[in-house]
C-alpha cells in the first residue's frame, strides 16, 4: 500500500474527527478509511488513534506523527506543484550539447531572441564534435548533424543542409581541379574525423551514389580548422554548406564536382522521451525548428 495515501487518510480522519467524514472527504468508504489507518499503524508498529464507539482521539504517538504527516504532505504538494510548473512554464537550466562549428555559426546568432522570449530559461551549452551520451552526461537535449545511429532517443529534424567538396583557388591552380570523385586519389584531402562515413566521401544521391576512400595528409576533429586550412591552400575539404557557404559565395573556396553533388545532411534535435517533455526543451526545439526551417 502507498504510505502517502495512508498518511493522507490518517490526516483526514484526525481533522474530520471520524472515519465516515474522512471517507466522504477523500471519496472512499468508511471501511477503506479505517483499513488505511490500520495499515499505517501496522507499518509503524504503534497505535495512532484511540477508538471508542462515540469518538476518536490521538495517542501520544499519533499526535507527534500527525504533525509530521501534515508537514510531509505539504512538502509533497509543493514539490508536485513545482514539478508541474517546470513542465508547463519554460524555466530552469537547459543543458544542450551540439557540434562546435554548428553552435558557433548557426545557434549563437539565435540565442538572444530565445532568451528574450523565455527569460526564465538559462542555457548551458556544451560545444563538442563527439557524440555525447545524453543520459550518462546529464544533457536535456543534443543537436546532431548527419546520420543518426540507432540510439533509442527521440529525433526531430530541424533542417537539411548538404555536403560541399571545395578547395581554394590557389590550391587548384597548383594541383589541378578534380572532375570526378576518383580524381581525389591524386589530391590532398583534409578529412573530418567524426564524419559519419569515416574516411569515405560519398557523392550523389540515393541510387546514383559514388564513394571514394580518402587517404589525405590531414585529419581533424573540427570543421572550422579544416576550413581555415583549405583557405590557406592546404587541400580539398568535404564539409557542410553552413561552414563553407560564405566562402563559396565569395569565391574564397571553389565548389568542386557539382555535377555529382554532395549528400543531404540532416540536422536533428535529440532528447530522451516525448512523455512529460519539459517546457524548456519543447520551446527550445520548437524555436530552432521555426528559425531554421
Amino acid at each position: 500500500m502507498d504510505i502517502l495515501t495512508c498518511m493522507k487518510t490518517f490526516v483526514a480522519v484526525v481533522e474530520s474527527e471520524s472515519f465516515t467524514a474522512a471517507g466522504a472527504r477523500l471519496d472512499i468508504s468508511k471501511a477503506i478509511a479505517s483499513k488505511y489507518v490500520g495499515i499505517l499503524e501496522d507499518h509503524l508498529g504503534t497505535r495512532l488513534l484511540n477508538r471508542t464507539t462515540r469518538r476518536l482521539s490521538l495517542t501520544e504517538s499519533g499526535t507527534a506523527y500527525y504533525e509530521r504527516c501534515v508537514q510531509i504532505l505539504a512538502d509533497v504538494n509543493e514539490a508536485e506543484q513545482a514539478a508541474g510548473q517546470m513542465t508547463a512554464i519554460p524555466r530552469g537550466t537547459l543543458k544542450v550539447a551540439m557540434p562546435v562549428s554548428f553552435g558557433t555559426i548557426c545557434i549563437a546568432p539565435l540565442m538572444s531572441e530565445y532568451m528574450r522570449r523565455y527569460p526564465e530559461v538559462k542555457l548551458d551549452i556544451a560545444l563538442a564534435d563527439r557524440r555525447v551520451d545524453l543520459i550518462e552526461e546529464g544533457f536535456d537535449l543534443a543537436i546532431r548533424v548527419g546520420s543518426l545511429p540507432e540510439s533509442g532517443l527521440i529525433a526531430r529534424r530541424l533542417a537539411v543542409d548538404r555536403i560541399v567538396c571545395c578547395a581554394a583557388p590557389a590550391y587548384l591552380a597548383a594541383r589541378g581541379t578534380p572532375v570526378q570523385p576518383a580524381d581525389l586519389a591524386d589530391h590532398a584531402c583534409l578529412n573530418y574525423i567524426y564524419a559519419s562515413g569515416g574516411d569515405e566521401w560519398t557523392f550523389g544521391k540515393q541510387r546514383r551514389q559514388v564513394s571514394v576512400l580518402i587517404d589525405g595528409p590531414v585529419r581533424a576533429n573540427n570543421g572550422d580548422m579544416l576550413r581555415l586550412a583549405a583557405l590557406d591552400g592546404a587541400g580539398i575539404i568535404w564539409q557542410p554548406y553552413f561552414i563553407v557557404g560564405d566562402d563559396v559565395k565569395s569565391g574564397r573556396l571553389i565548389e568542386l564536382m557539382t555535377d555529382f553533388g554532395g549528400p543531404e545532411l540532416g540536422i536533428y534535435a535529440l532528447y530522451p522521451s516525448r512523455k512529460h517533455l519539459s517546457a524548456k526543451v519543447r520551446t527550445f526545439v520548437d524555436y530552432l525548428a521555426e528559425r531554421m526551417s
